[in-house]
């Protein structure tokens, strides 16, 4: 039992207590579905449905960790900088 026991409290913590790196994750799905519904509703074939919310996701995602640390790309946490 102890994958479920993860699996719960990784949801758990996700819902009541996210990471940076899960809202920016959240908000890039949610920017997926808003243009993936957005393109069904105007019957624009389904390649280019796909591409452009699978596109519109990544930018928000990278506006999304430009905007929580500062930088391209995030801080890996080593404090050297990057160099």
């Amino acid at each position: 039992m102890g994958l479920v026991t993860e699996l719960v409290d990784d949801v758990k913590g996700a819902v009541l207590d996210p990471t940076d790196e899960q809202k920016a994750i959240l908000l890039a799905i949610v920017a997926i579905i808003i243009v993936d519904r957005y393109a069904w509703y105007h019957d624009i074939p389904f390649v280019v449905q796909t591409t452009a919310a699978v596109g519109a996701g990544f930018l928000v995602f990278i506006l999304v960790s430009f905007l929580i640390s500062g930088q391209f790309p995030p801080d890996d946490g080593t404090g050297d900088g990057g160099n």
